[in-house]
């Protein structure tokens, strides 16, 4: 019986050197302490857009994917819709911080957007409406002057429809090139609270200077949450009687919807050495939903190519 008892002490007293896990008296457990550490929401890079410079920009590296995601190997075969995109050969595929083309663009997250999934689930990006956005520093892909034509084609998500943070008419911009002194394109879209705009998508071509540009939009009900296909083209080498020095255009869910001459207000696009940004303009508005597959093109694309792309990605 002895011996009994001398073995069992000895059993217990090897376990509890081993480091084996004791059970926790306040019962409290790792999911707990999960989705606690969003931040304060303070903005600390917000400018008023009449700045001379570029402000600095701090990149906090990727986020890491929820464990509900399955993290795709480096040998993934493509989606349907990037090997679509690729064959219409763009000079940029941007999907988060990676161009699929190969021509090297590297982004830098600011802010730790989140990751999400595109209907097809292409990888995306989600941001916070407050100070999240994707960094790509300047290029001739993201330039208009580089060829004369500029084709942006990209994804987005709204998961609101009154911005907490909008600028200018309850505005904000979605993606775009550009900064006080270097504006050049952006795409925006409006908040619910604008009484004569209400959710309105437009894309704009400006002088460097800033002030009133050329753009077109659609104007239609929206709904949070849903994903909307747009195209926005800015085209200085048409020639037309009714566009002399060319035209904006943009195509919603595969429709060409408006067209719109850069003449009106006298626009002539010029090369800045502005990044482009993605969630935000120039960061004086912040988009709050998801963005994903922007894709870039020195030429117009065929309308029947932009429907088929929508048709394949949903």
């Amino acid at each position: 019986m002895r011996i009994r008892r001398l073995v069992l002490v000895l059993a217990v007293t090897a376990v509890t050197a081993a480091g084996l896990p004791a059970c926790d008296p306040a019962g409290t457990s790792e999911s707990a302490s999960q989705g606690t550490s969003q931040g304060s929401g303070q903005r600390a890079d917000r400018g008023t857009g009449h700045g001379t410079g570029e402000r600095s920009e701090q990149s906090t590296g990727p986020h890491p994917r929820p464990k509900t995601e399955t993290k795709p190997g480096p040998a993934s075969r493509p989606s349907r819709y990037v090997r679509a995109v690729l064959r219409d050969r763009p000079t940029a595929l941007l999907q988060r911080r990676r161009d699929l083309t190969g021509r090297g663009h590297r982004g830098s997250v600011v802010g730790r957007p989140r990751p999400t999934r595109l209907p097809n689930g292409d990888p995306a990006l989600r941001f916070n409406g407050r100070n999240q956005y994707l960094r790509f520093a300047s290029r001739a892909a993201f330039k208009i002057p580089a060829t004369g034509v500029l084709t942006v084609e990209f994804w987005m998500r709204p998961d609101t429809l009154r911005f907490p943070n909008t600028e200018g008419g309850n505005y904000v911009y979605v993606l775009g090139k550009g900064a006080p002194g270097h504006h050049e394109w952006y795409t925006r879209m409006h908040s619910r609270a604008n009484p004569r705009k209400p959710n309105r998508v437009s894309g704009y071509s400006f002088n460097p200077r800033g002030g009133l540009g050329a753009g077109s939009y659609f104007q239609d009900r929206v709904r949070a949450g849903r994903w909307i296909h747009v195209v926005f083209v800015v085209n200085t080498r048409y020639s037309s009687r009714r566009f002399p020095s060319g035209y904006t255009r943009i195509y919603k869910n595969g429709v060409r919807r408006d067209t719109d001459s850069l003449r009106e207000y006298g626009i002539v696009p010029r090369s800045g050495r502005a990044p482009l940004r993605i969630g935000t303009g120039y960061r004086d508005s912040f988009f709050k939903g998801a963005i994903g597959d922007v894709a870039f093109y020195k030429r117009v694309l065929r309308p029947a190519r932009i429907r088929a792309h929508h048709r394949i990605m949903r």
